[in-house]
């Protein structure tokens, strides 16, 4: 595949690996999880949307006739099935507000724009692909990290590892650091929060932490209220991945409140309706206690 759908391309990111980097966001994902951060990016199919705090409701997209895209209650309504040239309406425009969610990118195209942020990498950053789900276009993103590596550029993969083991299998030669999740540890609960089993994800961690590249791994649980940050998940997650490697890394991520303000422009219920606040340091400290009775030597 020489071509990859991107919903976003997010420069001087310091959360997504080491140093300054920059971030690939592919799209596409088969987790539909309950409290997704980019629920923009779980749809494989790119989408024309209206950024409300751009649109000055002039009307212009409502007048070309399709019924494509209306206008209620001052509010743009798109009906996407019915768009038959986005590249229309995105021009039709004058407050920008129409825009594609997503588009294609060539392979080379995407490593020359990738290439500018060069001169910040050697301070130890790089590239991260994530999603969505990078391994879910599979061949293109494996292609995009050998090509970076060509180029000497880090690279670092953010995965559900929800995907055949050929797939990683392949992509691991090029992956400096592989951030892992590793949700729920319960097969009905997970499925009941993802839309998908955890068995497939359990055998890609045993296999990437026995592997010669499991010194490049670490394994993370994102914090949800309720969910994920329960005492029981994190201890039997951390004996579970202790077991297949003692000196595994694994990393909790704070609840991040922010993603609810997405939802409003994809077709998914985010699982919180009231905003619930981050874990305190002493949460989090009490969390990290839990690994650390579990086996866990560092993090």
């Amino acid at each position: 595949m020489k071509k990859g759908l991107i919903f976003d391309i997010q420069r001087f990111s310091v959360n997504d690996g080491a140093g300054i980097r920059t971030t690939v966001f592919l799209k596409g994902c088969p987790l539909h999880c309950i409290w997704c951060q980019n629920p923009e990016g779980i749809s494989v199919n790119a989408k024309l949307v209206c950024f409300a705090s751009s649109c000055i409701l002039c009307g212009q997209c409502a007048q070309k006739g399709d019924n494509a895209v209306r206008i209620e209650k001052k509010q743009v309504v798109i009906e996407n099935d019915k768009v038959k040239n986005p590249d229309e309406y995105e021009s039709i425009c004058p407050a920008g507000a129409l825009r594609m969610d997503s588009r294609w990118y060539e392979l080379d195209e995407l490593i020359h724009i990738l290439k500018r942020d060069k001169v910040f990498f050697k301070y130890g950053g790089g590239v991260t692909l994530s999603g969505g789900e990078p391994f879910f276009q599979n061949e293109f993103s494996t292609a995009l990290l050998q090509k970076l590596r060509e180029e000497g550029i880090h690279t670092a993969v953010e995965t559900s590892l929800y995907t055949r083991p050929g797939s990683i299998e392949k992509a691991l030669p090029y992956i400096d650091t592989l951030f892992a999740d590793f949700k729920i540890y319960d097969n009905d609960l997970h499925k009941k929060c993802t839309g998908v089993d955890n068995d497939i994800i359990k055998k890609n961690i045993k296999f990437i932490l026995q592997s010669p590249y499991r010194d490049n791994v670490i394994i993370r649980t994102p914090l949800i209220p309720f969910y994920t940050a329960v005492p029981e998940n994190l201890q039997k997650i951390a004996e579970q991945i202790v077991s297949w490697y003692e000196h595994v890394k694994y990393e909790l991520l704070n609840y991040n409140p922010l993603a609810a303000a997405k939802y409003k422009h994809v077709d998914y219920d985010y699982c919180f309706s009231e905003k619930l606040p981050m874990y305190t340091a002493e949460q989090m400290a009490y969390f990290y206690g839990i690994l650390k009775e579990a086996g866990i030597i560092g993090y």
